[in-house]
């Protein structure tokens, strides 16, 4: 990976997430870049923390669970991440599987409903 910095603007661009969230995540100390002034720079670290961040949103991690994982790098190191990582995973892939089983028993009823209805609005039934 690169060592160039990025500016908070191109770090915006880069992830396409707001200013606000940028200073949002910075406030909640997931991410800490580099100050120049009132000018904020961020390098590799932090851009991989981002990646991170994002993919675990995209899973369903709330941002106190990524926190936490992420200063065990610091404390711990790489290996008990990786196993707390996947405890986290195993955690939510359960998790997910409930909510599909829910989703498309929702969608079958909901669309059993549909037709009913739909059926009736015509005099079908």
């Amino acid at each position: 990976m690169s060592d160039e910095l990025l500016s908070f603007k191109e770090m915006c661009a880069k992830f396409e997430v707001t200013p606000r969230t940028l200073r949002y995540y910075e406030y909640i100390e997931l991410l800490n870049p580099q100050r120049d002034g009132r000018s904020r720079f961020y390098g590799p670290r932090e851009v991989a923390r981002m990646t991170l961040i994002l993919r675990g949103r995209k899973f369903g991690f709330q941002l106190e669970e990524l926190r936490q994982w992420l200063l065990i790098y610091d404390r711990e190191g790489t290996q008990v991440q990786y196993e707390t990582f996947t405890a986290m995973a195993d955690g939510k892939l359960v998790e997910l599987k409930e909510q599909k089983v829910q989703l498309e028993e929702a969608i079958e009823e909901l669309q059993e409903l549909r037709d009913f209805t739909y059926a009736a609005s015509r005099g079908v039934l």
